[in-house]
Order: C-alpha cells, then sequence, then structure tokens
C-alpha cells in the first residue's frame, strides 16, 4: 500500500511487515528517536509549556523563552538553539526538582501516547539480546524517564544534557544531539554504523542514513519525502496511522 500527496509516495508498512523487517535484520544494535517515534507529541516542547503553567520557571525566565520560541517557530532560531536553551533555561534549579518534575510530568502527560507497537518490538529486541539506544534532542530528564518504561537504562540515553553543578543546573551544554549531533553523539559511543534507526523527523534524516537499515516511524512530511527519495519504506502506529 502507498500514501500519496502531490510530491511524495512511500510505501507503508503494516505491524507484522514492519516488526518482520527489522527482527529479519537479525540486528545487534538499534537506535531510536524518542519524540514522535515512541510515543506521539512532542514531549520537548511539551515539559517546557508544563513547567511553565506549573511556576517552576521565573516570569523572567518565561518571558525569555517565550521570545525564543516564537522565533523558532517562524524560522528566526534554529533547531539546536532552541533545544540547547530549553534546558539552559532551568539553570540555578536543583537537578533533583528537575528529575521529579520530569517524572510527574512524562506520568501525567506522555506515559499514555507511547505507541504499543514500539513498546513490543523493544521488548522482542531485548529478549533477543539487542542492545538499544535512545537519542532525542528533548532534555534528558524527560526522556531518561520515559525510556524508563522500555528498561532503556540512562546510560544508553543521548539527550540534551546541561553541567550539573553542586546539585544545581548550570546552563553549560554538555549536548544537544539533533541533525548531524544525532550522528556525532552515536560515534562518540562508538556506534558509527548501527543496524537500525528509528526516527519521525527530518532532524533524524542523518542519523537514519547511517543505519544498514532506516525506519521512519510516524513521519513528519519533510522526513516523508526524505524516504520516498531514499526508498525508505515508512511504518505508522495505528494511533497516528493516516486514512488510506
Amino acid at each position: 500500500m502507498s500514501l500519496s500527496t502531490t510530491k511524495t509516495t512511500a510505501e507503508i508498512l503494516s505491524t507484522a511487515a514492519f516488526h518482520s523487517a527489522v527482527l529479519g535484520l537479525d540486528p545487534t544494535v538499534a537506535v531510536f528517536d524518542c519524540d514522535g517515534t515512541l510515543w506521539s507529541g512532542d514531549a520537548g516542547s511539551g515539559f517546557m509549556r508544563w513547567t511553565v503553567d506549573r511556576g517552576i520557571l521565573s516570569a523572567e525566565a518565561i518571558a525569555r523563552l517565550d521570545v525564543r520560541y516564537k522565533g523558532y517557530l517562524a524560522g528566526q532560531v534554529s533547531e539546536l538553539e532552541i533545544c540547547g536553551e530549553m534546558v539552559q533555561i532551568y539553570a540555578g534549579l536543583r537537578e533533583s526538582d528537575m528529575r521529579a518534575a520530569a517524572a510527574e510530568f512524562f506520568s501525567t502527560q506522555i506515559e499514555r501516547n507511547i505507541f504499543p507497537e514500539m513498546e513490543v518490538l523493544i521488548r522482542e529486541l531485548q529478549f533477543r539480546g539487542v542492545e538499544i539506544w535512545a537519542v532525542s534532542s528533548t532534555c534528558d530528564w524527560v526522556i531518561e524517564e520515559g525510556v524508563r518504561r522500555f528498561d532503556i537504562p540512562a546510560n544508553r540515553v543521548l539527550a540534551a544534557q546541561v553541567a550539573i553543578a553542586d546539585g544545581l543546573v548550570t546552563d553549560k551544554l554538555n549536548d544537544v544531539p539533533t541533525d548531524e549531533g544525532k550522528v556525532a553523539a552515536l560515534a562518540r559511543v562508538g556506534l558509527a554504523d548501527p543496524d537500525c534507526v528509528f526516527g519521525n523527523s527530518v532532524h533524524d534524516a542523518h542519523m537514519l542514513a547511517i543505519a544498514r537499515r532506516a525506519f521512519p516511524v510516524n513521519p513528519s512530511p519533510a522526513l516523508l519525502e526524505r524516504a520516498t527519495t531514499e526508498r525508505w519504506p515508512v511504518y505508522y502506529p495505528a494511533s497516528v496511522r493516516p486514512n488510506p
């Protein structure tokens, strides 16, 4: 079956065909993006809005971030910049408080959006001894909390991260894995050519391209166009599957 738009036509895999294609690779290492790939929605911007609503950020920080985020939506601030600033904005707060906030946020706002088909796949891969990594430009507090539901340990998470000093969040960026930065983050842990990579956004395209087999999941329009060019079959979990 194919999905057609005015610009793109990409093969859509059924759940059975998707799982079969992944498992048929007999992979050793599998790499997953998170937001939009393991669950629907953007936990990064969602966490930002949630912490604003909960009064965790000061009024000054909220105003500053609002200007920058509007600039991002207008294309005036890059993905790399905004993802970094969305974790730097918490500088001065206790890391323990941020981890507690991330746990509450994920359990109340995101957990219900986990794609069961992706959870089943990861469980089967883990049963087969496959090494699973999660790579995301969302802050590590949220991602580590989220992938705990999949039994992916924190030491296999590569996410947006700032340095911590004396238990306090700083504005010193350690990493912001997005676009080429996802490939660089994987290379630093010795994963230059993973067997399979899963992602939903054009910001995952560089990471998808280094895999033995790329699997766009719930692809954005830009990634769908790239998938068509690269002849990457795509997969949509049932809750986000478009009408035929």
